[in-house]
């Protein structure tokens, strides 16, 4: 029989929860692919599950000893590539490899050195318009990036990147028709939460500050030019 009193609500929400340390705090977060260029002039590819926009920013957070952090250190310039949800296996055929060479001690017994990402993911590059690095075609956005900030973590292992949004290429699929706005309802971005993939569920409701027309708000619009 329960002892926690239904007069103390503190106590029974308490009593609904454990308390756990999880060795991951992935809890729901939207994958990347960072496309960076390496010293000779090749491209490298990375997924990266810890990223994070405010208005024109995007911050990334990645190992400090991986190729990537490498690249940004040296060349600032990078595209972040949002694949859908759909397109999980491409990213999970990235997952294991890295483009450092040697591969650091610590990460030999799970990744291997692979020169030629695009490849082995089975995915393409297209040039960029304002950075050196290559866009993934496949991917439905594509974000033209210059990193203003790569910096060490308080935490040690890693590097916090804030990239400034040069230019936006979508999927004309995904946007809603004669305006700038990503429609919602056609883009299901791909989540990583706790290691395992997901898309996204049915819309729930929108927030107060949406600007987005619907797709049918526009279509039916008097200002729609033909």
């Amino acid at each position: 029989m329960s002892t926690v009193s239904s007069d103390n609500p503190s106590s029974a929400a308490a009593a609904r929860h454990l308390t756990i340390r999880p060795r991951i705090l992935y809890f729901g977060t939207p994958v990347v692919l960072v496309s960076t260029e390496n010293d000779d002039g090749s491209a490298n590819l990375a997924p990266i599950s810890s990223t994070w926009a405010l208005g024109q920013t995007v911050v990334l957070g990645l190992g400090s000893e991986g190729q990537t952090a490498w690249n940004l250190c040296a060349r600032p310039e990078l595209v972040i590539n949002l694949p859908a949800s759909r397109q999980w296996r491409a990213v999970e055929r990235l997952a294991p490899l890295t483009g450092r060479y040697p591969v650091p001690e610590h990460k030999r017994a799970v990744f291997r050195y692979e020169p030629a990402k695009f490849a082995a993911a089975g995915l393409h590059p297209e040039p960029s318009e304002l950075v050196r690095p290559p866009r993934v075609a496949e991917c439905p956005i594509q974000l033209e990036c210059h990193a203003v900030a790569v910096r060490p973590a308080a935490a040690g292992g890693f590097v916090i990147v804030e990239a400034e949004v040069r230019r936006v290429h979508a999927d004309p699929r995904i946007v809603v028709p004669g305006t700038q706005h990503i429609d919602p309802a056609a883009w299901n971005p791909l989540i990583y939460n706790f290691r395992h993939y997901f898309g996204l569920g049915p819309e729930l409701g929108q927030s107060f500050r949406t600007e987005t027309p619907r797709s049918t708000e526009v279509l039916s619009g008097p200002a729609r030019t033909r």
